[in-house]
């Protein structure tokens, strides 16, 4: 059994949470013939998994509403979300570096905050990704819509699902590889995307129909860089925080990856750097190919700008990676869920059924259950196509900022349950100490509110209380059942 397993098996099984909590390390329990996760993901797998999860429809597809409430300062919000999910994640590469888990945040809220604390991460974490999913799989259908206008968007979405499950259950090797190309394919685009953008500005390649000549001034010559104010930025906050969403992943991955003391490290400090780049810097070209009021959001923005020059074949490509981009998110969401379910049934905060893994080390049950309550995407693929992204990302980001708040939290109780010589050995530590921490918590507070102002994600504000109530309610019940059981 790997230690990652072990970990998990001991800490999260022991009918003493209290010390389990405390000690965060346990001694090997039951046969080591039993089949456990696996450490197959090597740096490079990682490097791209992390990368993959924060570069797919909130940036490919949502840019576009971001970009209409902001305008060019869509650049400063993206500049801020960054970051704070700069600080967010470095603040669980603290605790991942230290004690590498695939329960992650989950298993650290249990171990040094509280087993209540653990159940909630945990659920949350799997609720937002299930959104996420659902927003990933109601999408995909525009893309594959450009090429086919007739094929219905439930059907491409109930495709996609069949296909990134048996991924999935293929074993964690076949995911890290799927994930590194579909990642890797998105990466290479934004780069080309780019650089032929830079190439049509310089040129002032003619413009199609109506637009005007592709120039960098485009930022301050439709309305100014501040279109609708600093407020219209502040706005857009909500927008660019769910392009972000994913990169948490990380963590869960840090229970398979072959050196999680240095992979864990680089994947966090490079890829934040380098999605800032991708964000920016392809935003920053899209605007001034085509400027910022022009773009109408009904195919992704990446595709459109090709579209207005009379690059025909290259949008096609464009829509070919944005399309990819769909798929490796829903794929990097159901891996994650999986491994969060195997994580919460070690704790004691999910049944016993999902601590099961086949042959290959895949939490199968995990896996095939998180699948199947995203069948709701294809229902509302063909209920409500036109409503059903923006419902769903609002959700799904008042998810994300629970879990992203509890992460922070949980890292300062980690700090807290260590002497100042432990600390002072950490070996990634998060920079800035409790000042990072609070500024970060106050970040997401102030999108908390924003979100609050706009009709789009309004829902949201509602749904979140009730989804923390029903937590809280959910691990009452389940405590009292055990505690009868137990009896």
């Amino acid at each position: 059994m790997s230690t990652t397993g072990a970990e998990e098996h001991n800490s999260a099984a022991s009918t003493h949470a209290a010390s389990a909590r405390k000690s965060g390390n346990a001694q090997q329990s039951g046969s080591t013939s039993e089949p456990t996760l696996r450490r197959a993901l090597s740096n490079r797998h990682i490097q791209m998994i992390a990368l993959g999860g924060a570069i797919g429809t909130g940036l490919f597809y949502g840019s576009a509403d971001a970009i209409s409430l902001a305008g060019p300062s869509i650049l400063i919000a993206y500049l801020l979300g960054g970051v704070t999910i700069f600080l967010v994640v470095r603040a669980m590469g603290e605790m991942s570096v230290h004690s590498p888990t695939s329960g992650a945040f989950s298993a650290y809220a249990y171990r040094y905050w509280s087993p209540r604390a653990g159940f909630i991460s945990g659920w949350n974490y799997w609720f937002n990704y299930v959104a996420v999913s659902m927003v990933e799989l109601s999408v995909v259908g525009v893309y594959i819509n450009y090429w086919f206008p007739s094929v219905p968007r439930g059907v491409t979405a109930a495709l996609v699902l069949l296909i990134i499950t048996f991924v999935n259950l293929v074993g964690v090797r076949a995911f890290g590889e799927f994930e590194f190309w579909f990642a890797l394919i998105k990466v290479v685009a934004i780069i080309g995307m780019i650089v032929l953008g830079i190439v049509v500005v310089i040129m002032g390649t003619n413009p199609g129909a109506g637009l005007p000549t592709p120039s960098f001034a485009h930022l301050w010559n439709e309305g100014g860089f501040f279109p609708h104010g600093v407020s219209g930025m502040a706005k857009s906050l909500t927008v660019v925080m769910f392009s972000f969403g994913g990169i948490e992943l990380i963590g869960i991955t840090a229970g398979e990856a072959d050196d999680p003391q240095r992979s864990i490290p680089r994947a966090i400090n490079q890829v934040v750097y380098r999605i800032l780049i991708f964000y920016i810097g392809a935003l920053l070209i899209i605007m001034a190919v085509v400027p910022w009021n022009r773009i109408d959001g009904e195919i992704s923005p990446f595709v459109q700008i090709f579209d207005s020059v009379g690059i025909g074949v290259a949008a096609h490509i464009l829509n070919l990676v944005v399309l990819t981009a769909a798929l490796s998110v829903y794929n990097s969401g159901l891996y994650s869920n999986g491994r969060m379910l195997y994580s919460l049934s070690w704790q004691g905060n999910a049944p016993r059924s999902f601590r099961q893994l086949s042959g290959r080390g895949v939490p199968l049950l995990g896996v095939l259950v998180s699948s199947v309550v995203t069948v709701g995407a294809v229902i509302l693929a063909f209920a409500e196509p036109d409503t059903a992204f923006p419902v769903l990302m609002s959700t799904a980001l008042a998810s994300a900022l629970i879990n992203w708040a509890m992460i922070l939290i949980t890292q300062f109780k980690f700090r807290q349950s260590l002497t100042p010589q432990e600390v002072a050995h950490l070996r990634f530590k998060l920079p800035g100490g409790r000042l990072a921490t609070v500024l970060a918590l106050g970040m997401l507070g102030v999108v908390a509110v924003l979100m609050a102002v706009l009709p789009d994600s309004q829902v949201a504000v509602v749904v979140g209380p009730i989804w923390l109530l029903v937590l809280f309610l959910s691990y009452e019940v389940k405590t009292r059942y055990q505690r009868v059981r137990g009896r």
